[in-house]
């Protein structure tokens, strides 16, 4: 298992893209089989209406599953999602979202993980996401 600076350190160096325009995303807890990731939205996460978007938040959750899947794995840079059913619940205002992601199942080729985004504060869940991840052979 990966420690939550490992990984950080991991996806700054392999995909520093993430942080483009300044850093958004973080890390705020990971242990076996959970991570949970944090989006501070800003102005460029938002839509007509000021509501966080869509893609941010897709984007908060893919990160998430692929940092419980590292946390679990090690550093395997060409794991990649394969599936991804998204369901938006509610509108999200700007500010910190936590996006808490689960491993369901952990196979030797796939992974299955379930999200659930929230505001900060909040229990109402704002998006709900499962991905499978697909692991390259070793």
């Amino acid at each position: 298992m990966m420690t939550k600076d490992e990984v950080s350190d991991f996806l700054d160096r392999e995909f520093p893209q993430i942080h483009i325009g300044g850093r958004a995303f973080s890390i705020d807890e990971l242990a076996p089989g959970v991570a949970v990731m944090r989006l501070s939205a800003q102005d460029r996460h938002l839509r007509p209406g000021g509501t966080v978007s869509g893609p941010s938040l897709f984007a908060l959750a893919d990160l998430a599953a692929y940092v419980a899947v590292l946390g679990h794995l090690g550093p395997v840079g060409l794991a990649v999602t394969t599936s991804a059913t998204i369901n938006f619940l509610s509108k999200p205002d700007p500010g910190d979202l936590l996006c808490t992601c689960r491993i369901l199942k952990a196979g030797k080729r796939l992974f299955v993980v379930e999200c659930a985004t929230r505001a900060e504060g909040s229990d109402a869940i704002v998006a709900h996401v499962t991905m499978t991840y697909s692991i390259p052979a070793r």
